[in-house]
């Protein structure tokens, strides 16, 4: 098994096991209620703008709650949700139909819509190597570039949080260091926000 897969299967495996206990909820993926939950979402809004019928592909969707939020936003163009974990799609696809939304298990869309997002899957590393993880996170975000057409976003945790508050476990990124990488690979239309009051950051990225 490769490097990649081998990750790709314990994130699986950890989000699986997260939906197994909390059932779709946002500790179902591993976030610490809907207030934050809702909060990381809104910052995506700054990606997709005022047009109510772009389409939005989810890398990491989960159970589709970035659908909901988007829906009662007033968003109604297509979305295309992909997970690794086959649960998560299963639960997505029984919570919010495939009318005007797909779900997908994988990791690598095959599609592209106008923005792709990703929320949380740069976060929980395990025992993985930092150096390993990485690479996955900057491999990750190449894919996530070439599946949205009109540019794409991602939120990581931010190292400028309180030494004392970080975890072993979890994956923590330098800002400055995050937005050079992309403004290297992937365009000067680059966005950093860090003001909305949790400890991580979300970066945007559009092809203007």
């Amino acid at each position: 098994m490769s490097e990649v897969d081998s990750i790709r299967s314990e994130v699986a495996a950890y989000y699986s096991a997260k939906l197994a206990t909390h059932g779709p909820t946002s500790q179902g993926v591993d976030w610490n209620g809907r207030a934050s939950h809702d909060t990381r979402h809104r910052q995506f809004l700054r990606l997709l703008g005022d047009d109510r019928k772009v389409s939005v592909l989810d890398l990491g969707c989960g159970f589709g709650d970035f659908f909901r939020f988007l829906r009662a936003e007033g968003y109604q163009g297509p979305f295309i949700g992909y997970d690794v974990a086959s649960n998560m799609i299963a639960e997505a696809s029984r919570l919010h139909g495939e009318a005007d939304c797909q779900w997908r298990v994988g990791a690598e869309p095959s599609e592209a819509a106008d923005f792709a997002v990703a929320s949380g899957i740069f976060n929980v590393k395990g025992d993985v190597p930092t150096e390993a993880w990485v690479r996955y996170v900057h491999d990750t975000i190449d894919i996530l570039a070439r599946a949205g057409r009109r540019g794409f976003a991602f939120n990581v945790l931010s190292l400028s949080s309180d030494p004392e508050r970080r975890a072993a476990d979890l994956h923590y990124a330098d800002p400055s260091d995050m937005l050079s990488h992309c403004l290297r690979r992937h365009g000067r239309s680059v966005a950093l926000l860090q003001d909305y009051g949790l400890y991580e950051f979300t970066l945007i990225v559009r092809r203007i």
